[in-house]
Formats: C-alpha cells, sequence, structure tokens
C-alpha cells in the first residue's frame, strides 16, 4: 500500500471511530526535519507530554503553506511517513521569537521543558532548517500552536 492510500485508508478509520469528522482529509504532516525529529515529537505528543508547537512565520512565506487554523485537523506522520495519530489545533498565536512564554515552551515537551531550554532548540533549528532566506533572528515571528490529540493508531 502506498503512503498516500495509507493515509486516506487512516483517515477513514479515524472518521469510524469518531463520527462527526469531516470527509475532507485532513493535511497531513511530521513535526521536525528528519526522521528523528519525527519519531522522537511523535513519541512526545502520544504520550501526551507535547500539545503544542511552534513554527517560524518566515517558514511559512517561503513556502507559501497556510498557516494552521483553530479547529482544524492534522495527520500527524511518523519519521516513515506512516499516519499515526490526528491532532486538533486548539489556539495560534504569532510572537516574536523572545516573547515566546514559558507556558508555551513548556507546552512543547522538549529538553527540560524550560523557556532556555526552547530558545536554545528552536534557534538551533532555525539556523539549521529554515525554509526561508532570512533563517533565525531574535526577533523573528514564530507561529505558536496549542493543539490536543484526538486520535492514535
Amino acid at each position: 500500500m502506498d503512503r498516500t492510500t495509507e493515509i486516506v485508508a487512516y483517515w477513514n478509520s479515524v472518521r469510524t471511530a469518531l463520527p462527526g469528522l469531516p470527509a475532507a482529509l485532513p493535511e497531513a504532516w511530521g513535526f521536525g526535519a528528519s526522521e528523528e525529529q519525527a519519531d522522537g515529537l511523535l513519541a512526545l505528543v502520544l504520550d501526551g507530554v507535547k500539545t503544542g508547537t511552534a513554527s517560524s512565520l518566515w517558514d511559512y512565506d517561503a513556502t507559501g503553506d497556510p498557516l494552521p487554523q483553530k479547529g482544524e485537523l492534522s495527520i500527524i506522520l511518523d519519521g516513515a511517513g506512516a499516519p499515526r495519530a490526528v491532532i486538533e489545533t486548539l489556539s495560534i498565536r504569532i510572537v516574536p521569537f523572545d516573547q515566546v512564554d514559558a507556558e508555551h515552551a513548556f507546552s512543547e515537551g522538549e529538553g527540560d521543558r524550560t523557556l532556555q531550554a526552547w530558545r536554545d532548540i528552536h534557534e538551533r533549528f532555525w539556523r539549521e532548517h529554515s525554509e526561508n532566506p532570512r533563517g533565525f533572528e531574535p526577533d523573528m515571528p514564530v507561529v505558536c500552536e496549542r493543539f490536543r490529540l484526538i486520535h492514535t493508531r
């Protein structure tokens, strides 16, 4: 079974388990920029530790991808591209990197969950993996998303 067929089949099984979900297939994506990151961050979601994520607004501008929206569903993929979970976006805030707060940092579940660890991890990530030519700046706009896990495989 190819990945697209697998994602559609997974979505159909989620809709059977949770009647009332829309028929339209949500966007499917994985966390991070590598298989290892996708698997590690997915594990935090599945364990109930990770309930937030952050993205560079500049990366959205560079790729043309739409910003996440409150109420939007997403299929979360593992590092191999297999569907493993569905999340629902609860809120979106766009703030400068240096104004992301400790509460959001904690919600991301990474490192020791402190604001300093969040800053170190995300600065390194955006310096290495930005999809835009500006890369990282201390005041760059960050899309802070909070979500809830609604289904796991």
